[in-house]
């Protein structure tokens, strides 16, 4: 059974102007693979923009999408955040920051101003990015005695496996990348060999 094993991102960082009775609305979209990445980018934004007035933002990681949050900052609720989440969820978009620097006009903008401007300052930004696909893949690491070599290197060659590091010292190690599709039939077909032995890393 095949899973879904592709998920959509962006390419690199970018940025989009939104401009409204004076008030200022600065939306910088990042591609990140880790909330602590996330928090890192915010906390940098903070201090380099400590003038604003609010620091609103929204992210989604990991290629399952399970993780995520927004936060409005101190806009009435559910005008900033949501709306910056939203444009992520219309483009299933995943592994992306997006947090909105907004400085103060003098107008009060009411909910739908907000809402629109949140929104719209996102979708610059995005609009000036890539969005690219890529493949979900599982990292694991073989360890073999010397004279299973041949029989180690022949499935990772015919399969075209990406080989993340190597060790050939008296045991043999190999870390190597595959995309989740194909790890069981390349976790099996590992397994049976003599001497030889694999496990499961991680999923990126």
């Amino acid at each position: 059974m095949l899973f879904e094993d592709t998920y959509k991102t962006i390419k690199e960082k970018s940025e989009g102007v939104f401009k409204d009775r004076g008030s200022k609305f600065i939306a910088y979209v990042y591609p990140v693979n880790t909330e602590e990445e996330a928090k890192t980018i915010l906390s940098d934004t903070r201090k380099q923009y400590h003038d604003a007035c609010h620091h609103c933002y929204a992210y989604r990681i990991g290629s399952d999408k399970m993780l995520y949050r927004s936060s409005d900052d101190g806009e009435p609720s559910g005008t900033a955040g949501k709306p910056i989440f939203n444009q992520i969820l219309s483009k299933d978009l995943t592994n992306i920051f997006i947090v909105v620097v907004r400085y103060f006009g003098g107008t009060l903008l009411g909910v739908p101003g907000l809402i629109n401007a949140y929104k719209n300052a996102t979708l610059e930004a995005l609009n000036n990015n890539v969005i690219i696909t890529k493949t979900v893949n599982e990292i694991y690491e073989i360890t073999y005695d010397y004279p299973a070599m041949n029989d180690v290197m022949k499935i990772i060659k015919d399969n075209g496996i990406e080989i993340i590091s190597t060790d050939f010292n008296i045991k043999c190690k190999i870390v190597f990348k595959v995309r989740k599709n194909s790890s069981s039939f390349i976790y099996e077909s590992i397994k049976k060999l003599n001497s030889t032995e694999i496990k499961y890393i991680r999923t990126e």
